[in-house]
């Protein structure tokens, strides 16, 4: 354990942060910079004496469930997380789930691809970030909350009118139950999640397709790579899913694009200028 090093990495996390990050009153003109201690110490489930020896390289060594909620009271980054374990003496052991944190110049990507509906997704199917066009195609996740934003939970617990599914024709049906099959990978890969085992729970329980799919205990290695979308405003929307894997995150990003010249393409072209605007269309 190496208490100095630790010492200087908690208290430059915790200066960095500000109240209202964590959902903590601003109250009173601050002395100093970010937290105080006995709010980190309050965050993490702590005593504020023993957070404050941690601080002044004196402490003892932390336990792994203080060092995890030290990660979440400070709102580290996996590679904080990791780095943090190391300082303590106590090497970390699997992710405690699917990383939400998607990199900077992946958000910026997603904005310089105008004909390509884009979004990255977790080991999960969480969407995390999506381009003008995915929200303008699929639907706009902004609007709904952050748990509904899964494309599992969409495919198999919302559908549309008339049994159809929330986005579109027959081989979205592929797409569902490809996704519902490499999220037993992910289930195998975080076995302790309780985000991961709450949402096979709740498919399980709320979808007799899903149901079935998960007791054949079938895996895939990748998604399709064609879809389609019935969208209420241009009709049906034909494209080619081009994938990136982002290893380190577990993430990938998904690249919806159509055939050059293609009716689909020009479709697309529409709804990069309709955007999420909903006009009235007949049901």
């Amino acid at each position: 354990m190496d208490r100095k090093e630790l010492a200087g990495f908690l208290r430059s996390r915790r200066e960095r942060l500000s109240p209202a990050t964590v959902g903590l009153p601003t109250g009173p003109r601050r002395r100093t910079p970010g937290l105080r201690r006995e709010e980190v110490a309050q965050l993490a489930f702590i005593s504020t004496e023993y957070y404050t020896r941690l601080e002044q390289a004196r402490g003892p060594s932390p336990s792994r469930e203080v060092l995890a909620q030290l990660a979440r009271a400070l709102r580290l980054s996996d590679a904080e997380r990791d780095h943090l374990h190391h300082l303590a003496g106590a090497p970390p052991g699997p992710p405690p789930g699917p990383s939400r944190e998607v990199r900077q110049s992946l958000v910026d990507l997603l904005a310089r691809l105008p004909e390509t509906a884009a979004l990255v997704l977790s080991a999960t199917y969480d969407v995390l970030a999506w381009n003008e066009l995915a929200a303008a195609l699929m639907e706009d996740f902004s609007a709904l909350p952050r748990r509904d934003r899964n494309l599992l939970r969409r495919a198999f617990l919302t559908p549309h009118a008339h049994g159809r599914r929330l986005y579109g024709l027959g081989d979205t049906d592929t797409f569902a139950r490809t996704a519902a099959q490499q999220l037993r990978t992910a289930a195998a890969r975080y076995p302790d999640a309780p985000e991961v085992t709450a949402l096979v729970r709740e498919l399980r329980d709320g979808s007799e397709e899903f149901a079935r799919i998960w007791a054949a205990h079938d895996v895939a290695a990748r998604p399709a790579t064609c879809a389609a979308f019935a969208h209420p405003l241009v009709g049906p929307v034909h494209v080619t899913c081009d994938i990136l894997d982002i290893a380190d995150r577990d993430q990938r990003v998904l690249l919806y694009s159509a055939v050059p010249g293609s009716p689909s393409q020009e479709s697309l072209r529409l709804l990069s200028v309709i955007g999420t605007q909903r006009l009235d269309v007949p049901g």
